[in-house]
């Protein structure tokens, strides 16, 4: 049993003075009134780990290597010509550079993630650390002659990685509608659909040059698409905004995470809600690349689940939540300290499929837990957690001192 000066079970309100018990792994009970004799914690906060919805871990190895553009199409450009630099996904400096990263991410209090991959070399590596994932195979592919046997042979590869790696999830998700085409939005919904429970996502809405693109069928992201070598003249122009077009093919449902989602206006985020889609958002890799904050408090009026996610360190400092959801608050001031802390625990966690294991304290479900410490005299603790919460004052609770009991 683990007594603190504050209990976070998510879905009540915070208990001051409360406990938690745990007995081989799981989470047993919770409470108020710590049983007599137990060891208390003292001034910490315990809480679910934080989810990390939304990264890309083979970027890793670019941290520090592109740098904040005013424009989302430089940092395209950037990222493109840094990664030129390691052709090879198995490269050691990449496997290396994902490794850390995964070890920086669980210091830092993250005990789930969502890893989108161009390759499937880090199911292994999440593995290897005893990270809980999901990690997104994802597919691009504007002019792709056969969609069916593309998506096949990504299922069978993914299927492969999972057997590899079996506490790791891997799905297939598309990576944007300026960059995959419409066949293969149709053969991944159609592998989707037959598989129930999956999970896919998206990068939509993100910037205003792929808002210009899906209109026009023109502007910046055309003409790099051409210098790319990646174009298809094939591809009709929608017409539409990034999120109906998606929604009006029937891509989008509850089980596709829509990454980003800065370029919306209230129908765009209305036709979201009612499809029951979760926004993943990453405000600081949104302000790094140059293409605004995103409507934070725009997601939460309109009913949408929100989670959080990092983003790459190709657009962020760090991979530490804390610090994701110190920018959330900047961003939504009057967002509820609640709202946001849930989203980046069981609204993330039940996104990408672990809802019944993990976000919330809960007799049943993982004890995978940390302690927060905390100042003396903090009346609202839920505000403290959105202020920039450091990594050394953050504890996994197995490694904390439990009462003999």
């Amino acid at each position: 049993t683990y007594p603190s000066a504050w209990i976070l079970p998510i879905v009540p309100p915070p208990i001051r003075g409360g406990w938690v018990s745990v007995e081989k792994g799981l989470i047993t009970g919770i409470g108020a009134d710590a049983p007599r004799g137990a060891v208390d914690l003292g001034d910490v906060a315990v809480l679910p780990a934080l989810v990390n919805a939304q990264t890309h871990l083979e970027l890793s190895h670019l941290r520090g290597k592109v740098a904040r553009a005013g424009r989302f199409l430089d940092w395209i450009r950037a990222v493109v010509a840094a990664r030129r630099e390691y052709p090879d996904p198995q490269d050691r400096t990449i496997l290396d550079a994902a490794r850390s990263a995964i070890v920086e991410a669980h210091s830092s209090g993250t005990g789930l993630i969502g890893d989108v991959r161009n390759t499937l070399a880090t199911a292994a590596l999440l593995q290897e650390a005893g990270m809980t994932a999901r990690v997104f195979y994802e597919l691009l592919a504007l002019n792709a002659a056969d969609p069916s046997a593309r998506v096949a042979a990504a299922c069978a590869a993914a299927e492969a990685a999972h057997q590899a790696a079996p506490t790791v999830r891997v799905s297939l998700a598309p990576h944007a509608p300026y960059s995959v085409s419409q066949g293969m939005f149709a053969a991944i919904r159609e592998h989707l659909d037959a598989h129930p429970g999956d999970v896919s996502s998206v990068h939509l809405a993100e910037s205003p040059e792929e808002v210009q693109f899906l209109r026009t069928g023109g502007g910046g992201w055309r003409d790099l698409l051409q210098e790319l070598g990646v174009w298809s003249d094939s591809w009709q122009t929608p017409r539409r905004s990034p999120v109906m077009y998606l929604a009006e093919m029937g891509f989008l449902g509850s089980g596709v995470l829509v990454v980003h989602a800065v370029q919306c206006s209230d129908d765009d985020l209305a036709r979201l809600a009612a499809i029951g889609t979760t926004v993943v958002s990453c405000p600081r890799s949104n302000r790094y690349v140059g293409v605004g904050d995103p409507p934070l408090a725009a997601f939460y009026a309109a009913g949408l689940p929100v989670a959080f996610g990092t983003d790459s360190l190709a657009s962020v400092e760090d991979l530490q939540m804390f610090g994701e959801l110190a920018a959330a608050r900047r961003v939504a001031p009057r967002v509820p300290a609640h709202d946001l802390l849930e989203s980046a625990t069981l609204t993330g966690a039940t996104a990408l499929g672990f809802g019944r294991e993990f976000g919330s304290i809960e007799a049943g479900k993982r004890a995978a837990l940390i302690a927060v410490r905390l100042p003396v005299h903090i009346d609202d603790v839920e505000e403290y957690l959105l202020s920039g919460v450091e990594p050394d004052a953050i504890a996994w609770l197995d490694a904390a001192t439990p009462d003999s009991e």
